[in-house]
């Protein structure tokens, strides 16, 4: 069973940070791209950030700069390190596997 779980949302102020992992069991993991996508009420879901199996990111333009992608391939995990965040941020974040599995997603919230 494939399964990718989330873990590391919350509340947080402008200007704080939050890190978020996934943990990937159930498929193979290290030669395929994982990526972060968010979807805030009301909008469609968004590429957040993209990680290629050699370490080759790509990121959404909201958030470049700002956002770091990375992963393990021995853990099977992906992570993002959100700094300096904004309440537009707010969004629940979906972690994706190049295969077209999604996770359940964890809430973001940016709010003073």
């Amino acid at each position: 069973q494939v399964q990718l779980v989330e873990s590391g949302g919350g509340l947080v102020q402008p200007g704080g940070s939050l890190r978020l992992s996934c943990a990937v069991s159930g498929i193979s993991f290290n030669n395929y791209v994982m990526g972060w996508y968010r979807q805030a009420p009301g909008k469609q879901r968004e590429l957040v950030a993209l990680i290629t199996s050699r370490g080759i990111t790509n990121y959404g333009d909201s958030v470049n700069g700002r956002f770091t992608i990375s992963r393990d391939n021995a853990k099977y995990t992906v992570s993002l390190q959100m700094d300096s965040l904004k309440p537009e941020d707010t969004a629940v974040y979906y972690c994706h596997h190049g295969a077209g599995y999604w996770g359940r997603g964890t809430q973001v919230t940016v709010s003073s």
